[in-house]
């Protein structure tokens, strides 16, 4: 690809605010998106940097939103979806509409995303799309289900994505990383902190957005595991998954 333009929702914190920075410190024209836009504004100012404030639930402003950046910047080559919320709580404490808004976020803002921004990028048969799954995708955990379910889907889409457009041109992955140091720990911690989170340290998300990058110049595979222990979880999971719930209940009994 000879032009360089990212489209990133959740650019207001985070994994986004660090891949915004970093892609326009490489040069790279960015449409930053996120519907914080104090956040948007620590991004400082350059030229090729373009903030857009909106919700990526409004299916009708990420549309708008894309439409802004190709005419602005140029046509998008990379979608970064790393929009998402994560109060916990136990299913049956958590209200309705909460259990609601974090699936319609976390997985309906990517829907958005793709049904908008990938699209465009299939249809030209080039391109590069970074969902931000977790290890939360693969591995529920008690406080998390909702969390859980969204990350769930959002692996199970991004999936059946990758596989219908193995031919496309267009180069997907998805990055599940374990716990990360973001703000997103804040809305644990102000709702219900799993002692889970005590026993694994958090990485730095500085080592997860290496490992987004490192993935697209590899150009091979779709799942990303950031850190040491996280691609041997995800194969316990799979292969021993009352293990890691024996794991889950002795954390929080201690």
């Amino acid at each position: 690809m000879t032009q360089r333009v990212l489209f990133i929702t959740g650019a207001g914190s985070g994994m986004g605010q660090m891949t915004a920075l970093q892609a326009l410190d490489a040069g790279w024209k960015v449409a930053a998106v996120d519907l914080n836009a104090a956040g948007l504004e620590q991004l400082g100012e350059n030229d090729n940097l373009l903030r857009i404030a909106l919700d990526v639930t409004d299916h009708q402003a990420v549309a708008a939103a894309v439409e802004h950046c190709e005419n602005t910047l140029g046509s998008i080559t990379r979608v970064v979806h790393a929009a998402g919320i994560m109060p916990l709580g136990e299913l049956t404490d958590q209200p309705q509409a909460m259990v609601m808004k974090i699936m319609t976020i976390n997985y309906g803002g990517m829907v958005n995303v793709v049904d908008t921004a990938v699209k465009k990028m299939l249809q030209r048969g080039e391109g590069e799309f970074v969902s931000y799954a977790s290890m939360a995708g693969h591995w529920p955990i008690m406080y998390m289900g909702a969390y859980n379910a969204a990350k769930h889907a959002v692996a199970a889409y991004t999936e059946v994505l990758y596989h219908e457009t193995r031919n496309s041109g267009v180069r997907i992955v998805c990055v599940c990383p374990p716990i990360v140091a973001t703000p997103l720990l804040k809305q644990a911690q102000d709702t219900v902190w799993p002692k889970l989170f005590d026993i694994f340290p958090a990485l730095e998300p500085q080592v997860v957005v290496d490992a987004a990058e490192k993935a697209l110049t590899r150009r091979r595979g779709l799942w990303v595991f950031p850190g040491p222990m996280t691609r041997l979880t995800w194969l316990l999971r799979r292969w021993c998954p009352s293990l890691l719930w024996q794991v889950v209940h002795w954390a929080e009994k201690k």
